[in-house]
């Protein structure tokens, strides 16, 4: 009913001034809606063409006789002048007179019955073209096995989506090979000839009303061509029989579109017009000469590997081998459009064919070493390959999708590459996905998805260029499905007749592609036989070569796997410039400077909450007694970069304030909506910018891209902050497969930094633990083996490291440790576990003479109270991190052992700083060592120190436990039981008897 009173609205009376002041105020790129005004009170009988789908077509066809009468039939002319006219409603359309009517009456009946049928007719014609723009991509002939992808029966499909059922997209036409179904042999159509009957049954599929009440005899009739096709190219009226058949060409052969759910007006024509047009999908013999080479590359490259490791997973391309081409031509569209540098991201399956042929790496190296298996997970890329299945089972693809348009994420279009091998592993898509293809997650964020059928080249080709213009024009996703076929099992090795026997008994029957093209341009006297068999065996004759140079290969070097070394950072060699790492520490004039920035609004004019005005209140006075809470002191760490030119780019759930409303770094006028202030900017005249940005509810997507944006630039701060520090695990991909393993696994530093809110706080199971224990399994460096003390060896540890955790104490500490990531002659990634309570901790606050010229990120803060004046006389040496030290430093205070217990604090866990601890460890040579912690036994740190302590006293003294007993939950989820367990570690931790007469 609401599209109804819409169109109603538009239909009603309207003076000549009215319309023309519309049409003026709309302005030729806005989109045509109209004001919804009075609505008739009339039965929708009275005007039936208004109602259901036909509203679409009266609407469009109104807008045009708007812009000139004479673009539409002259029964609409008369009709929409009728109603701009005043015509009561249901008068503008003429019922016939009744019977008895004198002759001239019949005469006029007469003529309105024509009028009547001409109007229903081109409704229905307008209708028909419709139904092949939304639905025609499912009869399309996509598969070149010709099996069904998805065997939906009507009762599964809760939408008028049924053309599947006789699709022919795939490439070894048997669409329905192991899912029990098959094609129907009488609904193939010719673009040779029309046969009504079958025109009948395959528009079936594609709408309720099949023909739309039109029959045989309307196939010769001419018919107006409406707005909204291009099909006419200069002709505004065709047959219908051409209509059909050029609505055919355009969408029932080897592509298949999807792109009406697009809603806006603009880009729906555009893409028309690239599709319907007529003859638009037409190449030069050049070019058909260089697709052909292009797949000489792609098929002999993989019957090459075949030949020599042929007992190697190498996860080949063979059955898509059109992906080159594909690449090589979106690659050359958008170096045309002006693009200069081209980011690709992909699965396991065709890099090295990618790697061999697109990128251009040198062969040798290709085949010293053959790449490992990796499911990528979607970063900042421009062109994303994706498997089939990947692409329907994977949120982060869903993830990824949701971030193209977002204002801080966005990539300003990705090309969408889908390899669909119609399988996924052994498993048939019937039973891997509950929609019709599997790139229908793409519609979320109104990106088109091109459907092409691998065994078309030229075909591929087309949808590529296009693919690639569409992201030049409008800045946005596209989707392009190969249509394609696994000719091997999921591997080399692998045997897919097991589970697909159907599948791939077709699939030995397949003729090649590359055969395929090149009969079909030897046929049409585009190249000759000779130079067919010529050009492939010039390219064998590439790969013998540079098999026979791969054998003297014995190193692979590390500059021909740095694919975008960052200039200038490293030595020609690769490696650091130096290995020291300059003071972090800053004048106090800076500090002020940054000091006042922060408690203040930088602009005038602008009413921030009454709140934040205390908040920043309390900024100032903390800088005028020279002092920083941790809010403060990142701020100071912040601003300083800043001012060194250092882009800093700070994201993740609610960042900007911060989850405990402790940050602030971006304003919020309270009486003008949207108008915000960011004082972090307004330090400097020429500082580098500063990016806060709030995230979508994603950590798998959003991480995956600050990786990216960190890989891009040495020369950039980027951390992504949790919620809090147990959110991570939706992200463990990105950090298991990436982070921790990046540069042994590609060669490639990254200096991206995690933020993680963690502490046991009585906020239960989900909101208590970033689980250190996680990050500091998979760090690195050896238990047993206790570095030499060197100048350099601080340094030398990070470098040696595949990541830095830190858990700090003091927001000095924090400050500190920010600059040295940044101010370090190399990039590693850089996990800190950050407080929440100590936020507001009265005691957790730092003087500016710990962050002056000279100081620096301390990796252990030791005992230097009472207990360090005379270390022989102390009986315990407790040695914890993170926030429990102030709770143990208050038990410590209330029991009077300050002369009996030493605290000292690791700062850095990961490189360990042995050094420190075997000093602490000599100092107190008479007491125990303890290591305490607020998490459980299984969980926290001390799995990992343990071994680590015992070597630095060359395990010849015990390192005890205190904390809390080993579960399953990181943290207990009643607040009385948090109490009890705490109390209990506590008093393990102060009771001098609690481990005597136990073994080591």
């Amino acid at each position: 009913m609401h599209r109804l009173r819409t169109c109603a609205a538009k239909l009603r009376p309207l003076t000549a001034s009215q319309t023309v002041k519309n049409l003026s105020h709309s302005g030729a790129a806005v989109s045509r809606t109209f004001q919804q005004g009075r609505f008739y009170t009339a039965p929708v009988a009275a005007e039936p063409f208004l109602s259901g789908t036909s509203s679409n077509y009266v609407e469009e066809m109104y807008f045009a006789w708007l812009e000139n009468p004479q673009s539409v039939h002259k029964s609409w002319d008369v009709f929409f002048r009728n109603a701009n006219t005043g015509a009561a409603p249901g008068t503008a359309y003429q019922s016939p007179p009744p019977l008895g009517a004198s002759l001239t009456s019949l005469s006029q009946a007469q003529s309105m019955i024509n009028v009547d049928k001409l109007v229903e007719d081109h409704l229905a014609v307008q209708s028909l073209i419709r139904a092949y723009q939304v639905r025609g991509h499912h009869i399309t002939k996509l598969d070149p096995l010709g099996i069904n992808v998805v065997d939906f029966d009507e009762s599964r499909t809760a939408f008028p989506i049924r053309g599947h059922h006789v699709a022919q997209l795939d490439p070894l036409g048997i669409l329905d090979a192991d899912l029990e179904s098959s094609v129907p042999a009488n609904l193939a159509t010719s673009s040779n000839g029309l046969d009504i009957a079958v025109c009948k049954e395959r528009l079936k599929k594609l709408t309720v009303g099949a023909f739309y009440g039109l029959d045989e005899s309307d196939l010769d009739k001419v018919f107006h061509l409406p707005t909204t096709t291009f099909i006419g190219g200069n002709e505004t009226a065709l047959p219908l029989r051409e209509i059909i058949r050029r609505m055919e060409m355009s969408y029932c052969q080897h592509i298949g579109v999807e792109f009406m759910f697009i809603n806006d007006l603009e880009q729906c024509q555009w893409i028309r017009q690239k599709f319907e047009t007529p003859s638009a999908m037409q190449f030069t013999n050049e070019e058909k000469r260089t697709l052909l080479a292009r797949l000489v590359r792609s098929t002999r490259f993989e019957e090459f590997l075949q030949r020599k490791w042929s007992s190697e997973k190498r996860f080949g391309l063979e059955g898509c081998e059109v992906l080159i081409p594909a690449l090589k031509t979106i690659i050359d569209k958008s170096s045309e459009n002006g693009i200069e540098n081209i980011i690709m991201g992909m699965p396991h399956r065709g890099r090295l064919n990618v790697l061999a042929n697109v990128i251009r790496k040198e062969l040798e190296q290709i085949f010293c070493q053959f790449d490992s298996k990796l499911e990528a997970a979607d970063e900042v890329m421009s062109i994303l390959l994706h498997g089939d299945a990947a692409f329907a089972g994977q949120g982060i693809v869903y993830e990824t999708f949701h971030l193209s348009d977002l204002p801080s994420y966005t990539t300003h279009g990705t090309i969408h590459v889908v390899v669909n091998n119609q399988i996924g592993f052994t498993t048939d898509p019937r039973v891997a996905r509950s929609s019709p293809y599997p790139t229908d997650v793409a519609r979320v964020v109104n990106a088109p998805i091109f459907h092409v059928n691998g065994d078309d080249p030229e075909a591929v080709m087309y949808v590529c260029n296009v693919a690639a213009e569409w992201r030049n024009t409008f800045h946005k996703d596209v989707v392009v499905d190969l249509v394609c076929f696994r000719r091997n099992g999921h591997n080399e090795m692998d045997e897919p007749m097991f589970t697909q026997p159907l599948m791939y008994k077709q699939i030995k029957k397949q003729k090649p592609v590359l055969k395929k093209y090149a009969e079909k341009l030897t046929s049409e006297g585009v190249v000759s036989q000779q130079e067919f068999e010529e050009e492939m065996a010039k390219y064998d004759k590439i790969c013998e070569e540079a098999y026979t140079r791969s054998k003297d290969e014995k190193i692979m070097h590390i500059k021909h796997w740095l694919d975008s070394p960052w200039p200038g950072f490293f030595t020609l060699d690769g490696q650091p410039k130096s290995m020291t790492c300059p003071s972090t520490g800053l004048s106090e004039d800076m500090l002020n400077h940054i000091g006042k920035v922060a408690s203040s609004v930088p602009v005038e004019d602008f009413t921030i909450h009454g709140g934040l005005t205390r908040i920043l209140k309390g900024r100032g006075e903390m800088v005028k007694n020279r002092m920083v809470d941790w809010a403060l002191a990142e701020y100071m760490a912040f601003g300083s970069l800043l001012n060194e030119g250092i882009h800093i780019r700070l994201s993740g759930q609610d960042v900007e304030r911060g989850t405990f409303s402790h940050r602030h770094h971006v304003l919020h006028d309270q009486n003008v909506d949207k108008k915000t202030c960011i004082p972090m900017n307004h330090l400097w005249p020429n500082q580098a910018p500063y990016t806060v940005c709030n995230s979508s509810l994603s950590e798998y997507g959003v991480l995956g891209f600050e990786l990216g944006f960190a890989m891009a630039s040495p020369n950039a701060l980027v951390l992504w902050e949790a919620q809090f520090g147990d959110f991570h695990n939706t992200a463990q991909c990105i950090i298991d497969q990436f982070i921790s393993p990046g540069q042994a696994k590609w060669v490639r530093q990254n200096g991206i930094v995690l933020l993680l809110p963690h502490g046991m706080e009585g906020m239960g199971p989900e909101h208590s633990s970033a689980r250190p224990e996680r990050f500091l399994q998979m760090c690195n460096d050896d238990p047993d083996v206790v570095p030499k003390l060197t100048e350099d060896l601080v340094v030398r540890q990070l470098y040696d490291t595949n990541w830095i955790v830190v858990n700090c104490s003091t927001p000095a500490n924090y400050f500190h440790v920010l600059r040295r990531q940044i101010l370090l002659p190399f990039r590693k990634p850089l996990i800190i576990f950050t407080p929440k309570s100590l936020l507001r901790h009265p005691d957790a606050k730092s003087s500016f003479d710990l962050m002056l010229p000279g100081t620096e990120f301390l990796r252990g803060i030791v005992e230097d109270g009472a207990a360090a004046q005379k270390p022989e006389d102390v009986k315990r040496l407790l040695l914890c991190t993170g926030k429990v030290y102030y709770e143990l430093a208050k038990e410590r205070k209330i029991r009077g052992l300050e002369s009996e217990v030493a605290i000292t604090r690791v700062e850095q866990l990961s490189p360990f700083p042995f050094d420190i601890i075997e000093q602490e460890s000599k100092k107190y040579c008479n007491a125990e060592i303890v290591w305490c912690q607020e998490e459980h036994k299984n969980q926290g740190y001390y799995e990992y120190v343990k071994p680590r302590i015992r070597a630095t006293t060359h395990r010849e003294r015990p390192v005890w436990y205190a904390g809390r007993e080993p579960a399953s939950a990181p943290a207990t989820g009643n607040k009385n039981t948090h109490l009890q367990e705490l109390k209990r570690f506590l008093d393990t931790s102060f009771n001098l008897d609690a481990f005597k007469n136990l073994g080591n």
